[in-house]
């Protein structure tokens, strides 16, 4: 008898791992996902809960802690449920995420993108299964998108720019830019250019120093920071950084060489730690972006997603296979002069928290 038990229970543990091999052999293809999925997504039954998948693609950074938490209540005050998971930079991983949500049932999917490219083969998958996909902050390239809800990424870059060069109108700049697989890394890029330009042209700016950051890890912003540094024996009169992880990372930088506070850095996404930076002198400005507005207004189109209703578009972007329907908000730029006007007033941070290392 304890053996016939034995043979089962041994059964039964390698159908679990022919399973999970199954799966992860499935998450390792950005290419072709699992078919276990079945082609055909059942109706709603009146009455059930709308549900909503999130895939993001991290939670290792405080912004996008408060867009799952934004998020997840602004879909329930709407009656709906959210399913959250996050990759944390690993594609593969993003991808079984985003079958195992549909296996689930979900309603809508919403990603926020690690990888621009390798997402596209979710979106097929999703649509394959009647499920409507909508980009949320980042947009999936070359994918037949339902929707896209973010800021406007390419003005964040013309804020930073713009703030940088009324500061430093000549001189020697360094650009530390987002992650090269992020599409919202070369707007952004592309705005801070887009003002910069006409005074490389001119010969009043000269760019010593453009690198991406792998991953968006503020790890490798420093190093690159280093480099700039090096390469031209401190001699930098202003910096913009791509987030203000990667800002942060450009201070540590500039703190070793006893520079912090002596050349003007930007940023964007008002974290924390940028604020306080600002409000003691070693950051000039970050880029509001209220993630309030875009959780809830995420919220709101993934549940008339789900319910078949119209949804109105503020513009189109292309990305690289349609034009795709999107509302993209507004940022604000903030400094010093209307950080309590700004971020303050709306409760982001609270002005205790921001001035805590202000010396009274």
């Amino acid at each position: 008898m304890r053996r016939l038990l034995s043979q089962i229970c041994l059964g039964m543990f390698m159908l679990v791992v022919i399973f999970n091999l199954t799966a992860c052999e499935s998450a390792d293809n950005g290419k072709e996902l699992s078919n276990a999925i079945p082609e055909q997504k059942e109706d709603q039954s009146e009455g059930e809960k709308i549900k909503i998948g999130f895939a993001m693609d991290t939670l290792e950074e405080e912004r996008w802690i408060k867009d799952r938490d934004l998020f997840k209540e602004s879909v329930e005050a709407l009656g709906a449920e959210v399913m959250v998971m996050a990759s944390n930079g690993d594609d593969s991983l993003q991808i079984w995420h985003a079958e195992t949500m549909l296996s689930q049932n979900i309603d809508v999917l919403v990603i926020v993108p690690h990888n621009a490219e390798s997402t596209a083969a979710i979106v097929k998958k999703a649509h394959s299964v009647g499920v409507k996909v909508m980009s949320y902050d980042r947009l999936v390239r070359n994918a037949e998108l339902d929707m896209y809800v973010s800021y406007d990424n390419e003005l964040v870059g013309m804020l930073q720019a713009r703030a940088i060069t009324n500061l430093v109108p000549k001189g020697k700049y360094v650009y530390i830019g987002g992650a090269e697989t992020d599409h919202n890394a070369h707007l952004v890029k592309g705005g801070v250019f887009s003002v910069l330009q006409p005074l490389i042209d001119k010969g009043d700016i000269t760019v010593v120093f453009d690198q991406w950051t792998k991953d968006w890890v503020p790890e490798h912003a420093k190093e690159n920071m280093k480099l700039a540094l090096k390469a031209n024996n401190n001699k930098i009169d202003a910096v913009i950084a791509a987030n203000d992880a990667t800002a942060g990372a450009v201070i540590e930088a500039l703190q070793e060489e006893g520079l912090a506070g002596k050349i003007p850095v930007a940023g964007q996404d008002a974290d924390l730690a940028a604020a306080q930076r600002i409000v003691i002198g070693t950051q000039t400005m970050t880029v509001y972006k209220p993630i309030r507005t875009l959780a809830q207004t995420a919220a709101e189109i993934a549940v008339k997603l789900a319910k078949g209703e119209d949804v109105i578009e503020t513009r189109k972007v292309n990305n690289g296979r349609i034009e795709v329907p999107s509302t993209l908000l507004s940022p604000i730029a903030v400094e010093g002069s209307n950080i309590d006007e700004t971020i303050i007033a709306d409760g982001f941070h609270s002005r205790e928290d921001v001035y805590r290392y202000v010396e009274e």
